[in-house]
């Protein structure tokens, strides 16, 4: 396990848990130094004062809070250590929730937290299965890097897990980025619903980072002095072309379908057609799925048709 990153104590009513802040993931992204480019020579970023133009040590600097332009005060690590905050050392459990009414973007950070010591064992272990039993989440208070936080608790394989939340005011209103009011036909919502129900999964294990292993290949190559990985095609369709969204429903999902091998035999796959809205708009454009319906039902007038013209 890595080292603690903070260490306290979760205060629950009138019990009290020894417990230290591990971070519960890894970071597998793929850093870059800045280089000179003539000769690989590491950019560093140096620390200069604007008022003497002099490099400045570590130990040097300190934080100040800007009153005015011309006026910063000096706060420094000690200060913020001693501010008279209940929540200093402490996780304090300030109420309960229903694990669902939490909207998950006011989760941040995660964190695991570990027992300290043996004295904590006892105490730790009432709290998880009292979160178990309940199906409920701790809401929490707790101060930590310079600035008092809302947390949540919740039980991850017998473990304590800390999500750092963001407090409401902080969470902007989507309103103004909704769209305007359009009109969503029943068997449109139906094929988006059997859609969802053909790409539910039960695990999400087999994820993982594409961008990464193909930047893995690209440093690779170049290390190597390889010629560099092609770039996939874009099967994404070109800005400004018009969607038929029941035919791109329908092919999501036979595909979904096809790549679980399914045969489909009770899936309801609805006969691709371009809504009268499209068909006014776009008299010329057909999708794939309607031409080679269409060529299928007529074969007889066309061959019809060619013998005429020859003659």
């Amino acid at each position: 396990m890595p080292r603690p990153l903070w260490a306290g104590a979760i205060s629950f009513g009138l019990v009290t848990i020894p417990v230290k802040i591990v971070s519960a993931t890894e970071d597998h992204d793929v850093h870059f130094h800045r280089v000179h480019l003539t000769d690989m020579g590491r950019v560093r970023t140096r620390k200069v004062c604007e008022l003497d133009d002099q490099v400045v040590s570590q130990d040097e600097i300190g934080k100040g809070y800007e009153i005015t332009k011309d006026q910063t005060v000096p706060v420094t690590d000690e200060e913020l250590e001693q501010m008279p905050l209940p929540t200093a050392k402490a996780i304090e459990i300030a109420a309960f929730v229903d694990a669902d009414t939490i909207d998950p973007v006011r989760v941040s950070d995660s964190y695991y937290l570990a027992a300290d010591g043996q004295v904590a064992a006892k105490p730790y272990t009432l709290l998880r299965k009292a979160l178990e039993r309940s199906s409920k989440v701790a809401v929490a208070k707790f101060a930590w890097h310079g600035r008092e936080r809302l947390g949540l608790l919740r039980i991850r394989e017998g473990a304590i897990v800390l999500h750092s939340m963001k407090w409401p005011d902080e969470v902007r209103n989507p309103d103004e980025l909704a769209p305007r009011e359009v009109e969503v036909g029943e068997e449109e919502i139906e094929q988006a619903l059997q859609l969802a129900e053909r790409m539910t999964i039960a695990d999400l294990s087999g994820f993982h980072d594409e961008y990464r292993e193909a930047l893995e290949g690209i440093i690779a190559a170049k290390a190597e002095g390889k010629p560099l990985p092609s770039p996939a095609e874009d099967g994404k369709p070109e800005k400004g072309e018009v969607v038929d969204l029941m035919a791109a429903l329908n092919a999501s999902v036979k595909a979904a379908k096809d790549s679980r091998g399914e045969d489909g035999e009770n899936a309801t796959v609805h006969e691709m057609r371009p809504s009268k809205k499209t068909a006014r708009k776009t008299p010329a454009k057909k999708t794939a799925a309607t031409k080679k319906s269409t060529a299928s039902k007529k074969p007889a007038k066309k061959t019809a048709a060619k013998k005429r013209s020859a003659s």
